[in-house]
This record gives structure tokens, C-alpha cells and sequence, in this order.
């Protein structure tokens, strides 16, 4: 992969990350205004001797770098206070996943089905096959169905956890004791990776996640099988 395109985002698998990522272009273009502004400015004084030494104050000019800061940050707050509200409301979810970290490795239970419930360890490297990703993989992906409001319920067993997965917009910490909520909609099918963003313990890098997007049958089958 180019040096370049890994220090981007994810393809965006969910439309809130493709807002997150809107928002983060839209703030980006401010700072890089504001910064060639003010270092054409500086520049500009460094080189320019025709300088007033008798001004001692301007009104205008006071009025003026007050009021253009107070639109600017109205312009990324606005924006910000939106996409917030988006990531924390729950529309309807079709589906309910419960999530529970462990040290170290993640448990999930389909509150929606009886008795559906398993465990996701991370594959060893010595028992990958071809088609696996070393440290990424493991024995059990979370599926859900395509084009479907997914709420997942996050805690933790022991210690603190993290649950994210970058490419659908989502993070959540999972507190021994405490429910997080989260939601998501997959827009495509595909297997999204994910990691513990918590320092757990030793093996904290060592609990990965790993949610595949599946169309609907397939999903059905998958549970009709599990149960």
C-alpha cells in the first residue's frame, strides 16, 4: 500500500463514516485557509518595510479579527454538533448485538434469537490459511445483514475495552458494568476489521474484531445454522 493512502481513513463501509469523513475535508479546508492566510501575512511583514509606527490602535481592524474567528468556529461547530447527534441516535434497529471483551478476546450474543451466542478468538499465525489475515482474523466473524440499522450493546467482563471498527464509524468503550450504545448500517457486504483501542493488558493487540456483511438469506441461513 502507498505511504500516502495509509495515512487516510478507511473506504467508508457506512453512512456515518462517509459524514465523518465529510466533516473532517470541511475542517481540513478551513485550517489550510486560515494557515496560508495568516503565514501570507507574516511573510508579507517580514519583507515589507512601509510600516505605520505612528498607528497606535484600529477599531476596524480589531472589529474585524473578532468577529471572522466567532463564523469560523460557528462553521466547524455547527457541522460537529450535527454529525454528534447522528452518532448517538438509534433509528429502529432491525437487529440487537450484545458485546462483551474479555481478556482477551470478544463474546457476542444475538439478543433478537434464542441460545445464539459464541466467542471470537484470534487465529494463531500457525493455524492460518491462505485466505486469513495474520492477527486480524478470527474463529467466529460477527455477521449482519446488509443495508440494515445494526445497535450493538457494548461492556466489558474485566478490565476496559475498546470495540471500533474504523471503516463503519463506530468506537465504544466497554466498562465492566456499564452498557455502551452504538449504531451502524452497513451500506456493502464485505469483512470489516477492527482491533481493541483500549491497552488492556499483555495481549491487548492480540483481540481482534472482525464483522462480515452478508445479503439478508445469507444471514438467516447463518443463523438458522447457528441456533
Amino acid at each position: 500500500m502507498p505511504t500516502w493512502a495509509s495515512l487516510g481513513f478507511q473506504n467508508a463501509a457506512s453512512p456515518l463514516m462517509e459524514q465523518l469523513i465529510f466533516f473532517h475535508d470541511h475542517t481540513l479546508t478551513i485550517l489550510i485557509l486560515m494557515i496560508t492566510i495568516v503565514g501570507f501575512n507574516l511573510i508579507s511583514t517580514m519583507f515589507n518595510t512601509n510600516i505605520d509606527q505612528y498607528m497606535l490602535e484600529s477599531q476596524e481592524l480589531e472589529l474585524f479579527w473578532t468577529i471572522v474567528p466567532s463564523f469560523i468556529l460557528i462553521f466547524i461547530g455547527l457541522p460537529s454538533i450535527r454529525l454528534l447527534y447522528l452518532m448517538d441516535e438509534v433509528y429502529n434497529p432491525a437487529i440487537t448485538i450484545k458485546t462483551i471483551g474479555h481478556q482477551w478476546y470478544w463474546s457476542y450474543e444475538y439478543s433478537d434469537f434464542c441460545n445464539l451466542e459464541f466467542d471470537a478468538y484470534m487465529i494463531p499465525s500457525n493455524e492460518l490459511n491462505n485466505h486469513m489475515f495474520r492477527l486480524l482474523d478470527v474463529d467466529n466473524r460477527t455477521l449482519i445483514p446488509v443495508n440494515s440499522q445494526i445497535r450493538t450493546l457494548i461492556t466489558g467482563a474485566d478490565v476496559l475495552h475498546s470495540w471500533t471498527i474504523p471503516s463503519m464509524g463506530v468506537k465504544a468503550d466497554a466498562v465492566p458494568g456499564r452498557l455502551n450504545q452504538v449504531n451502524f448500517y452497513s451500506t456493502r457486504t464485505g469483512l470489516f476489521f477492527g482491533q481493541c483501542s483500549e491497552i488492556c493488558g499483555a495481549n491487548h493487540s492480540f483481540m481482534p474484531i472482525v464483522v462480515e456483511s452478508v445479503p439478508a438469506k445469507t444471514f438467516i441461513s447463518w443463523v438458522k445454522k447457528m441456533i
